[in-house]
C-alpha cells in the first residue's frame, strides 16, 4: 500500500436502520398537506436558489439531448410496438435492449456478453440492492475511501457489513482487500470520483487476482465516465479481461444522455445466471417498456455512438475553455488545478484560510455552488492520495503540491462542468474570487 493508506484504521460499519417508518406511506387525506407558500412561512423554501454555476451537479445540459432523433424513434415505437409496450418485460428488461447493449459493449468496450447476462434497472442504486440479495446479507462489502457516498447508504439500509480502503495513486489496493478480508469490492477504474485516478492496468490484473484467490469473491465494476475520456485511448474494461467470471460490470446512461433518464443496466457473470433467475426473477424491470424499445433502437441504429462522439468533442471544448479561463484570471492567483484527462469533472485547490464548510458558504452566497472532496472520505484524518503530475512548475505551484503532497485534503473542490453555461464562466470565477478574498 501506498503512503496514502499507511497507519490508517480500517473504518467498518454494520448500522441499520429503523423499519418502523415504510418507505412509502401515501394517504387520501389531504388536510395535513400545505403550500409552497406555508411551508416557505415555516422557513422551509422548495424553491430552487437562482445560481451563476453550481459546480456541484452532474447533471447534463438539456439543450445537447438529441430531442429530434428521439422524437422519431419514439413515434416509431408508439406505432410498431403496441403490443410490446402493454406487456410485461421480463425481470432482465426487454430483450431488444440488452441486445443491443451486448452489440455495443463488445464494440465498444471489448466485454462479451449474453443479452440474458444483462439487467436493466432504474438507476444504478436498484442494481445495487439486486447485487447485494444476489451476493448475500452476510458477506463484507469493500468500498473505496473516498468513494461514492450513496454506496454506504445503500449498505446501511440493509444491514451490511462494510470497509473503507483508502485507495493510492493508482485507486483500490489489493493489499487493502487482502487486510480487510473482504469477499466483495466496489471500484471505479475508469475513472474514480471524485479523484478522476484512472486504474492502470497493473492494478486492474492484482485486483482479479485477489478475487481468483478466494471463494465466492467478486468486484463490481462501475465504469464510471468511461465514456469521456479526454486524451489517449481508454484502458480496457476490467470485466473484458476477466477469464474466470468474478466481475458485475455496471454502467448507466446517466452521463452519456441524460441524468434524468434513469436507465442502468448490469452484466452478470454466468455463474451467477442461475442464482439470479432462481432469488430474483420474480422481480419487474424498473424501467418502462416505451423507455426501453426507444433507447434500443437509439443504440441499434448507431445514434448512441454518433451523440456520444459528438458529446465527447463538445465536453473536450468546454473544458478546455474553462481551464484556460481560469488560468488567464485573477483567480489562477489563488487555486491550482488537478488534471486528470478523463471525465466530466476536474479538482481545483483554493488557498483559502476558511474550513471547506465555510468556503462552501461563502461561495454559495456569491452564486456559486461547491462540492469538497473531503465530503467523500471516511474520516476528516484522511490523506490524499498523491497524483499531483499536473502541476505548472512554478514556484507557487511547487509550494502548493508540497503542502498538498503531504497530505492535506482540505480546500480541494470537484469542477463537474457539463452543465456550465458558456456565458456564465467569467461570472462564476469572479464569485469564487470574491469568496476567497471577501468571504463574509
Amino acid at each position: 500500500a501506498s503512503s496514502a493508506s499507511e497507519g490508517r484504521e480500517l473504518s467498518f460499519s454494520s448500522n441499520t436502520r429503523d423499519n418502523d417508518v415504510s418507505q412509502s406511506q401515501y394517504s387520501s387525506d389531504t388536510k395535513d398537506s400545505k403550500s409552497p407558500h406555508s411551508l416557505k412561512e415555516e422557513g422551509i423554501d422548495i424553491q430552487k436558489p437562482s445560481l451563476l454555476a453550481d459546480f456541484s451537479s452532474n447533471e447534463t445540459s438539456p439543450e445537447n439531448f438529441p430531442f429530434t432523433t428521439w422524437a422519431k424513434i419514439s413515434r416509431s415505437v408508439l406505432l410498431e410496438k403496441q403490443t410490446e409496450l402493454l406487456t410485461n418485460s421480463p425481470s432482465g428488461g426487454v430483450y431488444e435492449l440488452r441486445e443491443a447493449i451486448a452489440s455495443y459493449l463488445k464494440a465498444f468496450r471489448g466485454i462479451t456478453a449474453g443479452p440474458e447476462q444483462i439487467i436493466i434497472g432504474a438507476g444504478t442504486e436498484y442494481l445495487y440492492s439486486l447485487i447485494i440479495q444476489l451476493i448475500g446479507f452476510d458477506k463484507l462489502y469493500a468500498m473505496e475511501d473516498p468513494g461514492y457516498s450513496k454506496l454506504s447508504k445503500i449498505y446501511e439500509r440493509y444491514g451490511i457489513k462494510y470497509v473503507n480502503i483508502p485507495i493510492d495513486k493508482n485507486g483500490m489496493t489489493e493489499a487493502g482487500l487482502r487486510k480487510a478480508n473482504a469477499d466483495c469490492v466496489h471500484i471505479t477504474p475508469s475513472h474514480h470520483f471524485p479523484t478522476g485516478i484512472t486504474m492502470p492496468i497493473t492494478r486492474r490484473m492484482e485486483l482479479l487476482k485477489w478475487a481468483i484467490d478466494g471463494k465466492d469473491r467478486y468486484i463490481i465494476e462501475d465504469d464510471y465516465d468511461s465514456e469521456f475520456r479526454m486524451s489517449g485511448l481508454p484502458l480496457p474494461a476490467l470485466r473484458s479481461i476477466d477469464k474466470t467470471g468474478r466481475v458485475i460490470y455496471i454502467n448507466t446512461f446517466n452521463k452519456s444522455l441524460s441524468s434524468t433518464m434513469r436507465v442502468s443496466y448490469m452484466v452478470l457473470p454466468e455463474s451467477l445466471l442461475k442464482s439470479f433467475n432462481e432469488k430474483l426473477g420474480f422481480y419487474s424491470c424498473s424501467v418502462s417498456n416505451f423507455i426501453q424499445y426507444s433507447l434500443a433502437a437509439f443504440i441499434e441504429n448507431g445514434h448512441l455512438d454518433h451523440h456520444i462522439s459528438r458529446m465527447r468533442t463538445y465536453y473536450h471544448a468546454k473544458r478546455d475553455a474553462l481551464l484556460k479561463k481560469i488560468k488567464n484570471s485573477p483567480l489562477s492567483k489563488y487555486v491550482t488545478i488537478i488534471e486528470q484527462d478523463s471525465g466530466l469533472h476536474f479538482l481545483m485547490h483554493i488557498n483559502t484560510e476558511l474550513s471547506d464548510k465555510e468556503f462552501c458558504s461563502a461561495a454559495l452566497k456569491n452564486g456559486v455552488k461547491l462540492l469538497p472532496v473531503s465530503d467523500y472520505y471516511s474520516s476528516s484524518s484522511a490523506k490524499y492520495p498523491v497524483l499531483f503530475n499536473t502541476f505548472e512548475n512554478t514556484e507557487k505551484n511547487r509550494a502548493e503540491k508540497n503542502t498538498l503532497q503531504r497530505g492535506n485534503i482540505k480546500h480541494i473542490y470537484i469542477i463537474n462542468y457539463s452543465s456550465l453555461k458558456d456565458e456564465a464562466i467569467d461570472k462564476s470565477l469572479d464569485a469564487i474570487l470574491r469568496a476567497i478574498i471577501k468571504p463574509s
